[in-house]
């Protein structure tokens, strides 16, 4: 290189991931018209580069902090799509979809058919919900929905139904076995008028006969429609807390006297042992709603002249305890979970001929769930079935 000859000033730029080499000559002024002529060239004369050609977005989120922010204060899954890769999804959603989704395919990321399907579309970006069936779990179904983040952008929120899906299928459940156990009644009752009308009612035995299970199945009706009526009303109220300072032995007393003294053909089989215990909080009238309950079944599927014991005692942690035993033909271990279902019977035959709604235990559920305790139930086949019933002590105000 000759002296006194300088290479002039280059500067190297950056622009949109490409490199500019400018050569700035005649000094600061120069080199501007350089750098914006070189933007220039980008912008209009530079071929597009295609999607496919594009690095693939890095396994974390590339949108702004605020709205990362935004996406994590959110407990359900939401996730931020730009074109069809994820470029940011909150813990909610890489929990339920994997930590791994994050510039992924955002229709291989879900692994759904109807959400595949839905992005496969020319404008995702509708309002109108897709049901997920099966995503997580066989079990699960969530509702997808996709809004319009701008700037190509579009927000996929993934809500829960699980709970509500079957809540609404317990509904449809309830509203079908109440329609089937008032209408068998009702339709014995109206056959039976029905005959009365006819010659069998000029028989004076055969009258007697059809009137007594006309009385009957209107009981049966009666007793349904007060269990329906009492059940509602108590999941009415199964979040306010109950105010009312009960001793438990002196109920559990009144009940043996009410049981011993209604002329029941099991009366005599009832032994109470009604230990001391601290008075707790609750309902009166539930809780003597919920002993009648117990015993109750007790009496009905325990064999005949065998023992039905009442307990009340004071469990470990200080907290009362009422158990109600009998020695009856027991339950399968299978049948358990389901015996606090509405209308769930182990056999609906016997059931229903000696007088149960298929209720009782669903209301001792709600009862108890109301009072804040606890409901065990242990059943040998052959031997018997204990049902246990854990309920707080009231709390000493100072």
């Amino acid at each position: 290189m000759r002296p006194g000859l300088a290479l002039p000033p280059l500067a190297l730029v950056i622009i949109g991931g490409t490199a500019l080499l400018v050569l700035a000559v005649g000094g600061l002024a120069a080199f501007l018209v350089a750098l914006v002529g070189g933007v220039a060239a980008l912008a209009l004369g530079a071929p597009a580069i295609a999607e496919a050609a594009l690095p693939a977005i890095p396994a974390q989120s590339t949108a702004l902090p605020e709205l990362d922010a935004l996406l994590e204060g959110i407990d359900q899954p939401m996730l931020l799509v730009e074109g069809r890769r994820i470029a940011s999804a909150n813990r909610a959603a890489l929990a339920l979809l994997g930590r791994h989704i994050v510039g992924d395919d955002v229709r291989l990321a879900i692994r759904h058919p109807a959400a595949a399907a839905r992005f496969g579309g020319t404008d995702p970006v509708e309002s109108s919900a897709v049901d997920l069936i099966g995503l997580g779990s066989a079990e699960q179904r969530w509702e997808m929905r996709i809004g319009d983040a701008g700037r190509g952008r579009r927000v996929v929120t993934l809500t829960d139904q699980t709970l509500n899906d079957a809540a609404e299928r317990m509904r449809v459940d309830f509203v079908a076995n109440a329609s089937h156990e008032l209408r068998t009644p009702l339709a014995s009752i109206l056959g039976y008028i029905e005959t009365l009308g006819d010659e069998a009612g000029e028989v004076p035995a055969v009258r007697a006969r059809f009137l007594k299970i006309m009385f009957d199945e209107a009981r049966r009706m009666q007793r349904l429609i007060e269990d329906l009526i009492s059940l509602s009303r108590i999941e009415a109220e199964k979040y306010r807390p109950p105010s009312e300072r009960i001793d438990l032995p002196a109920l559990v007393a009144q009940l043996c006297t009410e049981i011993k003294a209604s002329g029941s053909a099991r009366a005599a089989d009832l032994t109470c042992a009604v230990g001391e215990v601290p008075a707790i909080t609750g309902d009166r009238a539930q809780l003597l709603q919920m002993l009648h309950n117990l015993v109750g079944n007790a009496m009905k599927y325990g064999r005949a002249a065998t023992p039905v014991t009442i307990t009340l005692d004071t469990a470990p942690g200080g907290q009362a305890r009422i158990a109600v035993a009998d020695q009856g033909e027991g339950i399968a271990a299978e049948h358990l979970p389901r015996l606090t279902q509405r209308f769930y019977r182990v056999d609906p035959g016997r059931s229903r001929s000696i007088g149960g709604t298929g209720l009782g235990l669903a209301i001792v559920k709600h009862i108890v769930e109301r009072h804040r305790g606890r409901l065990d139930l242990v059943s040998t086949p052959g031997i018997g079935t204990t049902v246990t019933v854990t309920l707080p002590v009231a709390v000493m105000k100072p």
